[in-house]
Order: C-alpha cells, then structure tokens, then sequence
C-alpha cells in the first residue's frame, strides 16, 4: 500500500516535471511510507522524507526513532541523526538533493528551519509546492483506508455512548473526559486485537475532551474542566480530535441536555441546527460541487433569521482537516471514496449553540454513515 502511495507520487513528479519533493508533514510522511513518531518539530527534532524523480526515496529522522523507521518505513534509505552530533538532519539531505533544479515543498506547513536551510542550500527564490499533489492523491481513500474509518467510526461511538452516559447533575465536566477516554481506548483495543497486526499502534485516545455545559455551550472548543454540570443545562459533546483510530480522523458531535430543556427557544435552535445537517445530507453525493453541500446547509440556517454560518464540514483522514472543505468557493466534485465530516450548528449570539455532525464515506450513489447516535429530542434529554 505504502509503496504503491511513493510510485503514484513520483509518476505525478515526472508530469509536474519535479526533481525532488521534500516533505516534513508528519501525516503525509506517514500516508506515503508507514513510519510515524511522536518527535518533530515539536521537540525541534525534523523528519524529512525525501523523494527523487528516478524513484529514490530518503528518510531523515531521529536516531532514537532507529527500531521504529526500520520495521515501518517503506522507503529506500534511512537517514539517522543525533542531537548535537555533526550536521544532525542536514548530514544526507544536501547529497540527496544535489542533481534537483526543480525542487517541491510544503510551503505553508515546512518548518521555517527546513525551509530556510533549503533556501541557503540551494540558492533557490522560489520552489515548486507539493501541497496540492499530496492532496488530492489523499482525498480518494483506499479500500484499507475505508475499513479504517468505519472502525474509527465505531470507536467515536462508543465514546459517545460513554460520555452521554455520564452526563448528570451534580457530575464535574472532567468526568465525562475520563468516561469517554476509556470507553475509546477498550473499543479501539479491541478492534486493534482482532483485525490489525501492528502492535505498535497504540489504542489510547490523546487529546482533550472538547466539551462545554451551562453558559459555556457557546464556546465551541472549550475543554472539559472542574465546572459541575446542573440540572437543565446543555451540554456540547464533540469527539473531531479524539476520534483518531489507527492514525485515521473523524468528525462527531452531539449537544444534550440535563432532565430538561427549560428555555423553549433553545429547542427550536436545536432543531434548526439538526434540520441544518439533514438539509445537507439530502444533497451529499458523488457527482455534486463541495460548495453545494454547504449552501444547502446554510440556508435552512439564514432562512431562521440566523448569520450565515461556519464551514458544513470537512474532508478527513490521516489528518483533521483534508481537501475538499464543504464551504463556498470550493467546486471540488464529490467523488466515491471520500470521508467527510457534515455538521449542522446554530448559535443564539452570547446565549446558546447547538451542533450536532456525523462522518459519511461517498459512496457510488450516495453515502455510508459511519458514526451514529441519536438525535432526536428525547433521546437528547437524559434523565
């Protein structure tokens, strides 16, 4: 699969007459090579994948990351360096690169310390970006990819089961976190056991709880904190960074309330935001422009008297947001084999939000659901 992903791209160097692409994106280097770490520019520690125009691949990364590149990189040569010791990363990269006039990067996301060195290396002004390629080879996912999101899909599910059912007066948000965070991590575990053969793929969730309850709904990434939930609040749960199977993203979320919905127009939002998201979903298909989806989505929202609204949704995959994006302006064709986020969200200016998003793969004639949970009114009022 990996090796298939670094012919395609150099059989799409040779048509953009590319001489070596330069990439440092962690999931890029993952997507075409299977290797992944926990270092990079994080730790100010770079790994590059670099990639010649005769098919030559290198990749650059941290000595102690030495047992890891050796059983998952799929490339030709790995290149270790150490902190402090000689030219560290810079050792092979110049002799790798030598014999390129055309040179591609990741302009908008190559650290500043790569993209500089390069530039001094070279003597170039100006290089060729490998942005737009790697996108769009990663927007139509694999077979394997597929089964990876449906299994993500059941992961972000059980956690939403998880959280809902901790939800209750007089429980701290940071509980729900904790409840969500196990319930992911057993699911994951156990869909790792019986279908995947890499036991270095870890189960755990890591990343913190998007969630938000009371006056604090209206804020939409807010993480889970010490604040009590009470009787008759919203609460927001959202799961677009959590759900991370096996390296693969979703988008899911849902709002509830607490025994009651005491304000009645709270209610009728909710239900602008889900009829927002149907709207939506009745226009989701292959054949059909990104931007379509969304204007179906925001019209429901503008014809209730609200402001226009945020992005419908987003293509995911190996990272959190992908090509296309549901929003206006992109005319990119929905095809089969896409995954993408859909969202319906309304906010009360200062008062009240409610979102409530799925993710879908599209399918030949229309689209496969992945995440579920209910989102009608009374299941959406726990008791």
């Amino acid at each position: 699969m990996f090796s298939a992903r670094l012919k395609n791209l150099i059989s799409l160097m040779n048509d953009n007459n590319i001489d070596v692409a330069v990439i440092t994106d962690e999931d890029n280097i993952y997507y075409l090579t299977g290797y992944y770490d926990y270092l990079h520019m994080d730790f100010g520690r770079p790994t590059l994948l670099v990639v010649q125009r005769d098919g030559s691949s290198l990749l650059i990364t941290p000595q102690m990351e030495a047992a890891m590149a050796k059983q998952a990189a799929q490339v030709d040569k790995i290149s270790f360096w150490n902190d402090g010791a000689g030219d560290g990363w810079r050792t092979d990269l110049p002799i790798f690169i030598r014999n390129g006039s055309a040179i591609a990067i990741e302009p908008l996301i190559m650290p500043q310390l790569v993209q500089k060195y390069l530039s001094s290396l070279l003597d170039l002004k100006t290089f060729k970006d490998i942005s737009p390629i790697l996108a769009s080879m990663r927007m139509i996912k694999s077979q394997e990819e597929l089964q990876l999101a449906r299994h993500a899909g059941e992961v972000a599910s059980a956690m939403m089961v998880a959280g809902r059912d901790r939800i209750a007066d007089g429980i701290p948000e940071f509980e729900v976190a904790l409840a969500t965070t196990q319930a992911g991590t057993r699911k994951a575990a156990e869909i790792l056991a019986a279908h995947y053969e890499d036991s270095c793929m870890s189960p755990n969730t890591h990343f913190l709880q998007i969630m938000a309850s009371g006056k604090e709904i209206i804020k939409p990434h807010h993480r889970a904190s010490t604040k009590i939930m009470k009787i008759g609040e919203p609460v927001f749960l959202c799961f677009c960074g959590m759900t991370n199977f096996h390296r693969f993203k979703l988008g899911f979320d849902r709002t509830f309330w607490i025994g009651e919905i005491p304000n009645p127009r709270h209610a009728e939002v909710y239900e602008v935001a889900v009829e927002s998201q149907r709207a939506a979903l009745e226009v989701l298909r292959p054949g059909i422009k990104a931007e379509d989806v969304h204007a179906a989505y925001s019209q429901v929202i503008k014809d209730a008297g609200f402001d226009y609204p945020f992005r419908c949704g987003r293509a995911t995959g190996y990272s959190f947001l992908e090509n296309p994006q549901l929003v206006t302006g992109d005319k990119t064709i929905l095809a089969p084999g896409m995954v993408l986020a859909v969202d319906g969200s309304v906010t009360l200016e200062g008062e009240f939000r409610a979102q409530v998003g799925d993710s879908f793969i599209i399918t030949n004639n229309g689209y496969e659901q992945i995440t579920h949970h209910s989102k009608a009114t009374e299941d959406i009022i726990l008791s």
